[in-house]
C-alpha cells in the first residue's frame, strides 16, 4: 500500500534518468525513498543487504547509493569503507543524510538528501497508511497534475485505510473490521471520480480519527510484522525488549500466525545476529531419530551410523537455537533437553563425554503448553525454563483491521516475479467475511490461488477468492 507514484502522473524523459541504488533490509524504507526519487526522475534499484548491493553495483554501476543505518549481513562502517574503495566515483550517502568519508559530492546530492528528508517524515508503519501524493506534492515534483484518484475505503480501529483496490464502476464499499474479526458491508456513496481511463487506477490511503496517537504507537513496529493493531504492536514491543538478552523465549500462537517470523526477528535484533540461526521442527522428525538430530552421535552409536555427526544444538553454538513445535517433543527426550537448558552441556548419542554449547534457546508451539504442563503431557520443569519470557502471536481474527495491509503486502510479494495484481472491493469483502482458521498463512495461500485463477487478468475478483472447499 503506497501513494500514487509520481512516475505514473507524468512521463519521465529518458534523457534525464539517473540511477540510484537503495540498500536496506527495511522494505518500507526502500519504498518511501524509491517513490520520491522516481518522482525526481531517478531510476531506482533496491537491495536487501550489503552483499546484494555490492553485487548490484558490480553488475550495473549506479550514480548514487543510499545505505540504511544498519545492514543485516555486514558491518556498516566496513561496508562503506570497502565500497568507497571499490567504487570511488559513486556518491555514497547513508540514511542519516551523511556522506561516506571522502565520498565525491555528486551533482544531484541535494535531491538525495531531499528524498531522505521526505522519507523520514513518516515512520515505517505510518507509511503503510500514508496519504496519497497530493496535488501540491505533485506540483512540487514538477508535474502539476490534477489527476483524481479512485478509492475503495476500509474502516478499522481509529482509522480508515483506502488501499490498492480496483474500483467497481463508480461505487465504493466500506468494510468495518472489528477486533473480533467480524465484518459488515454496506455500499458507500458514489465517489464521482474522473480518472483518465488510460491510467491504472490507484487508491489513496488516509488516516482518520486519532491520527497522531496512531502514528506514535506505530513507531516501534518491526518491518517483518505487518499490522498496526494493538496486539501486533505488543508483539514488536516484546521482541525489542528481550532480543538482546540471553533469556529463553517461548513463542505461542495458532498455526499460521507468524511464529517463525517472530523468532527470526529475535535473532536479527540480537547480539548473535552474525552467528548461526539453527531451526529444527520437533514434529517433523521421527522420535527414533530426533535425539541424534538434536544432540549428534558418534560413529556406530546405532545401526546406520557409519560416521559421527554434530547435532543441531551444537551447530548453533554462539547463535540461536529455534525449537519449533516443542510441544510435540517426546517426554523421554524432554528430560535430556532439560539438562542442556540448565547446564549448557550435552552428550552425543554413544559418547560419554560432555560438550559445552553456548546457544540462545527460542521455542515455539501452537499448543497451550502451560495447560499441558499442569496435566503432565509436557514436563513442567522444562516448560518453566523455556517460558521465561512469553510472546504470543495473535490469530488473524484478533487483528482483522490489518487485513488490507496484509493483502497489499502479499500482492506485492507475489509481484516480484510477475506483474502486481490489484484486488476489487467485493473480493476484499469476501476475504473480510472469512473466519481464517489458518490465519495469515491461509490468507497468503488464498491470494496466491486467486492470482493463479485470475490468469492474465490484472484484477482479482470475488470469483477468484477460493478458500479451498471442494468443488461440486
Amino acid at each position: 500500500m503506497q501513494p500514487v507514484p509520481v512516475s505514473l502522473l507524468h512521463p519521465v524523459s529518458r534523457t534525464h534518468l539517473r540511477t540510484a541504488l537503495i540498500a536496506s533490509a527495511d522494505s518500507s524504507f526502500r519504498q518511501r525513498v524509491s517513490e520520491i526519487l522516481t518522482g525526481l526522475r531517478w531510476q531506482v534499484r533496491e537491495a536487501e543487504s550489503g552483499a546484494q548491493a555490492w553485487g548490484e553495483a558490480e553488475f550495473n554501476l549506479p550514480e548514487a547509493v543510499i545505505v540504511d543505518t544498519w545492514l543485516p549481513d555486514l558491518d556498516l562502517a566496513e561496508f562503506l569503507a570497502e565500497f568507497k574503495g571499490r567504487f570511488p566515483q559513486v556518491d555514497l550517502v547513508t540514511a542519516s543524510g551523511s556522506a561516506a568519508e571522502e565520498s565525491p559530492r555528486g551533482p544531484y546530492r541535494q535531491e538525495l538528501l531531499y528524498a531522505l528528508r521526505r522519507s523520514q517524515e513518516t515512520d515505517t508503519a505510518a507509511w503503510n497508511t500514508a496519504p496519497a501524493l497530493s496535488r501540491h506534492d505533485a506540483a512540487q515534483a514538477g508535474t502539476g497534475s490534477q489527476t483524481e484518484i479512485d478509492a475503495g475505503s476500509w474502516t478499522g480501529t481509529g482509522q480508515t485505510v483506502e488501499m490498492l483496490i480496483a474500483p467497481e464502476k463508480d461505487t465504493g464499499a466500506i468494510v468495518d473490521l472489528s477486533q473480533s474479526g467480524q465484518s459488515q458491508f454496506s455500499p458507500s456513496e458514489s465517489s464521482h471520480t474522473h480518472s483518465s481511463p488510460s491510467r491504472t487506477p490507484s487508491v489513496r490511503m488516509e488516516l482518520v480519527g486519532e491520527h497522531k496517537a496512531a502514528e506514535h504507537k506505530s513507531i516501534d513496529r518491526l518491518p517483518e510484522l505487518i499490522g498496526n493493531a494493538a496486539c501486533m504492536l505488543e508483539v514488536s514491543r516484546r521482541i525489542r525488549l528481550v532480543a538482546q538478552r540471553m533469556t529463553p523465549v517461548l513463542v505461542e500462537g495458532p498455526t499460521g500466525s507468524g511464529k517463525e517470523l517472530v523468532v527470526e526477528a529475535l535473532h536479527r535484533l540480537s547480539t548473535r545476529s552474525r552467528k548461526p540461526f539453527v531451526a529444527i521442527n520437533c514434529a517433523a522428525i521421527p522420535e527414533a531419530l530426533l535425539e541424534a538430530e538434536l544432540f549428534g552421535h558418534t560413529r556406530g552409536a546405532f545401526t546406520g551410523a557409519v560416521q559421527g555427526r554434530v547435532g543441531r544444538i551444537e551447530s548453533a553454538d554462539g547463535g540461536t537455537l529455534f525449537l519449533d513445535e516443542i510441544g510435540e517433543m517426546p517426554l523421554a527426550l524432554q528430560s535430556k533437553l532439560l539438562r542442556f537448558v540448565e547446564s549448557g552441556e550435552l552428550q552425543r548419542v554413544g559418547d560419554n563425554e560432555t560438550v559445552k554449547v553456548n546457544a540462545r534457546i527460542v521455542a515455539a508451539t501452537h499448543r497451550p503448553l502451560s495447560e499441558h504442563a499442569q496435566t503432565g503431557a509436557f514436563r513442567a520443569d522444562l516448560y518453566y525454563r523455556l517460558a521465561v519470557f512469553l510472546i504470543r502471536t495473535p490469530a488473524l481474527a484478533e487483528h482483522g483491521e490489518d487485513l488490507p495491509l496484509l493483502v497489499d503486502h502479499f500482492l506485492k510479494k507475489m509481484g516480484r516475479d510477475e506483474p502486481v495484481k490489484r484486488i476489487d472491493q467485493f473480493a476484499m469483502v469476501k476475504l473480510a467475511a472469512h473466519g481464517w482458521p489458518g490465519n495469515v498463512r491461509e490468507l497468503e495461500h488464498v491470494l496466491e490461488r486467486a492470482a493463479i485463477l485470475a490468469g492474465e487478468e490484472p484484477v482479482l475478483t470475488a470469483e477468484e477468492i477460493d478458500f479451498g472447499h471442494s468443488v461440486n
